[in-house]
């Protein structure tokens, strides 16, 4: 089954308790962290993350674009994240490995995300350990930006290594995902289906979540 995570990104942030329930439909939440560093652009932190897991039961999906994300790991675990996925490119491989440690420790779902320009086997290290692989379609750090498509390469080739080595990990894609690029990618191998603009944006949640689904 196709799984659907709206990005909170494009949320009305003044409103966030009722745009959250706006996408109950949904199987998870998606929350962009973003440290102004690692990506050029800033957005919310623990304290947000806290009011978020108050006001929802939803899967918190929390994605932390972040330099040298091990340092934060576990207090976006305290506040209520229930999978945290860190940027292979955001530290030495030795530190993403302390930050998957972590995880395990705070009973966390563990993933490992990717830039569009790293390679799919850089997860090979790690991926007996994930419960989610994501696979960036755009360059992270701000929303509504065009799919990139040359990245339906690296959602298959991902694809194959998840069979081959750990076959209950699920496989995520973040960026420019809308009713035509969706297909796109769950035949290419993704399960997990990150939107923001094409769900907030829609009159119809509800039916664009469904519509992603295919």
């Amino acid at each position: 089954m196709i799984k659907i995570a709206p990005s909170i990104l494009s949320a009305d942030f003044a409103n966030l308790e009722r745009d959250i329930k706006k996408v109950s439909s949904a199987d998870y939440l998606h929350v962009d962290v973003m440290d102004g560093s690692f990506v050029p652009n800033i957005t919310i932190g623990v304290p947000v993350v806290q009011s978020i897991r108050r006001c929802t039961d939803m899967f918190l999906d929390v994605h932390l674009m972040v330099e040298k994300p091990a340092r934060y790991v576990e207090a976006f675990a305290r506040a209520g994240a229930d999978l945290l996925s860190v940027h292979l490119e955001a530290d030495h491989p030795v530190r993403i490995a302390e930050a998957l440690n972590i995880m395990e420790d705070c009973g966390v779902k563990k993933a490992v995300a990717l830039r569009p320009i790293t390679k799919a086997e850089a997860v090979l290290p790690y991926i007996d350990r994930l419960d989610m692989v994501l696979v960036m379609t755009v360059e992270p750090g701000f929303g509504g930006q065009a799919f990139m498509e040359e990245q339906l390469d690296t959602i298959r080739r991902v694809r194959a290594i998840i069979d081959r080595y750990n076959p209950a990990c699920e496989l995520e894609v973040d960026g420019g995902i809308s009713p035509k690029t969706a297909p796109l990618v769950t035949q290419a191998g993704a399960n997990v289906l990150v939107a923001g603009s094409a769900v907030y944006g829609s009159a119809d949640i509800p039916g664009a979540i469904q519509a992603l689904r295919g």
